[in-house]
């Protein structure tokens, strides 16, 4: 094993262990990195050294020793309103590599990851990538929905009401003081709940553990007895390399397909894939999901709270609905195929456990979970655009944009910032038939954070979402729906055709023929060729703005970021 083949290299370990608090009979034995986000950051990281204990627990039990290594996260939903946000991608490239650091400085035999939200869930799956050492992830669950099935992403609307007027400070007040009632990821498919479903179809966690209710006995289950599992893999040596194929990231973007996910899941299985070698394209993205049926009723784009999701059967239940399409043939951490897997769930009683909740909240699983010959939609929910405005593409989950403007031309309204745009949206400054460019917010330019508050300040206003579309080089939440184009690449502050916009410029918007072009000068269609002509005069023109940043890890990240279409990581 690695960690004994160290203690022959470096026989200072033996005793800096033991002033650890190691017993000598634990030196011997299988040693375990076991790395969490563990931390009082926010609801989905402030229960997991419960989990970390039992995880403990549970190698001892197999004659292993765990030691305990701490990345803890950030919250985008904290760092809304304020540049904190812009840390956000940043954040999961510093993760990444503190863990490789915490990793390599002192290698084990092997790992076991937990994690619950936005940044830190794709953080582990990069490292478990790029470390290649045996693993497994534990997604750290989802929290409960609040009265009347309260969660998050009503917070974004419910505060735009507000400042328009229209409902009271005390009706504001509730909603935020009820949202979170327990720890966990936030409870709709937002970023950090689809990225643990991502980690159970890559093959990365046990079936059935994404998304697990995060104050449920399950959960607790799962790390009690998680001992025997990473010692399986250690024994064997069954590494991530072994799991993470071309096949593997297909079947995860079949499922995101299926679940309606988050646009950011375009940020992360790329990087994760580029960790493993592998080349992810937004064409494989919206190639698969053309073919997989959207199938999941839950929110934001659906009915019901995420916490939902494991009642109706979880990711397994969203494979069986898609079974003729996945890979089966592929290795998981069980040492067992996805097909094996889901035959074995169907025999050791998967199901009825989670159905008995179902009758608890009084839901058939029908309800959550649609079967594949009744979608929601008959496509997946994000599509790639491509065009002059995009030529590496751009992102919109179109099954949230209204039929009138899926195929759209629109006039273009350009602000360098967020700020500038929401407060022009909250002060009915933009008017119907404007397409909203909010520019300067990619990877390089500050960091790409979430335009979240702008499309709930839209979304929220019916006027609005059913006549303007938002389009950025900059990203959305997860919980974000409505007219919404992001990813817009190549960037702004790379000098991509985004920087060239001009007010009163023609942008057409067509989801069904997958394209994102400049059609006018000055409110005027022009032919193609004299809009390239024109784009090519302005940027002779362009100046490339300040870099916002100018010291730290943000002006580290702008500077070496790819564009948000390859993954937004670090070169």
């Amino acid at each position: 094993m690695k960690s004994q083949e160290l203690r022959e290299l470096a026989p200072e370990l033996d005793p800096l262990r033991i002033g650890t608090g190691w017993k000598v009979e634990d030196l011997d034995k299988m040693q375990i990195f076991i790395e969490s986000t563990y931390g009082d950051s926010h609801p989905g990281s402030a229960h997991l050294n419960e989990l970390v204990g039992y995880v403990e627990e549970s190698l001892q039990k197999v004659n292993a020793k765990g030691a305990k290594y701490y990345a803890t996260d950030m919250c985008d939903g904290e760092a809304q309103g304020h540049d904190g946000i812009n840390y956000s991608l940043c954040s999961r490239e510093m993760m990444t590599n503190m863990i490789e650091i915490q990793y390599e400085a002192t290698p084990f035999d092997g790992c076991v990851f937990l994690s619950s939200c936005d940044k830190a869930v794709p953080a582990h799956l990069k490292a478990i990538a790029r470390l290649n050492a045996p693993s497994i992830i534990i997604p750290g669950g989802v929290m409960n929905a609040g009265p009347d099935l309260l969660t998050l992403e009503q917070i974004g609307k419910y505060s735009a009401q507000y400042q328009r007027g229209e409902i009271t400070l005390d009706e504001f007040n509730y909603y935020k003081h009820n949202a979170c009632p327990s720890c966990g990821a936030c409870s709709f498919i937002g970023t950090a709940t689809t990225m643990q479903i991502m980690s159970e179809a890559l093959g990365l966690a046990l079936p059935g553990t994404s998304l697990l209710p995060a104050t449920s006995q399950e959960l607790k289950d799962v790390a009690k007895n998680i001992g025997g599992h990473i010692r399986f893999l250690v024994e064997r040596n069954i590494k991530p390399s072994d799991i993470l194929t071309k096949e593997a990231f297909e079947n995860a973007i079949m499922v995101h397909a299926a679940i309606a996910g988050s646009t950011n899941a375009l940020l992360h299985l790329p990087a994760i894939a580029h960790e493993a070698g592998i080349e992810l394209t937004g064409e494989d993205f919206d190639r698969i999901h053309r073919t997989i049926p959207y199938i999941l009723n839950l929110r934001p784009s659906g009915f019901y709270p995420a916490q939902y999701y494991y009642y109706a059967g979880g990711t397994p239940a969203i494979m069986e609905a898609i079974k003729d399409h996945l890979h089966l043939d592929v290795m998981t951490v069980t040492g067992k195929t996805l097909g094996e897997n889901l035959e074995e769930l169907k025999k050791n009683g998967y199901y009825e456990r989670c159905f008995a909740h179902l009758k608890e909240v009084h839901v058939k699983r029908e309800d959550i979970i649609l079967p594949a010959s009744k979608p929601l939609n008959e496509e997946g929910a994000i599509a790639i655009l491509k065009g002059n405005l995009a030529p590496e593409g751009a992102v919109v989950k179109h099954s949230a944009v209204p039929e009138a403007m899926k195929e759209v031309v629109l006039s273009a309204r350009v602000f360098d910032c967020e700020e500038d745009a929401i407060d022009a949206i909250l002060k009915h400054r933009i008017n119907p038939g404007e397409a909203v460019f909010i520019r300067y917010e990619g990877p390089k330019g500050s960091g790409m954070p979430e335009m979240f508050y702008t499309t709930e300040a839209i979304s929220s206003d019916p006027e609005l979402s059913a006549s303007i579309a938002l389009l950025t080089d900059g990203r959305f939440s997860g919980a974000s729906k409505g007219p919404a184009i992001g990813h817009i690449s190549p960037e702004a502050a790379s000098g991509g055709p985004i920087a060239l916009v001009e007010d009163g410029d023609l942008i057409e918007i067509s989801a069904k023929n997958r394209t994102l072009n400049i059609v006018g000068i000055a409110g005027k269609r022009t032919p193609l060729n004299l809009v390239d002509k024109v784009l090519q005069e302005r940027k002779e023109k362009w100046q490339p703005k300040k870099a916002k940043y100018s010291k730290g890890v943000m002006a580290m990240y702008t500077k070496h970021a790819v564009s948000p279409m390859k993954g937004g990581y670090m070169e």
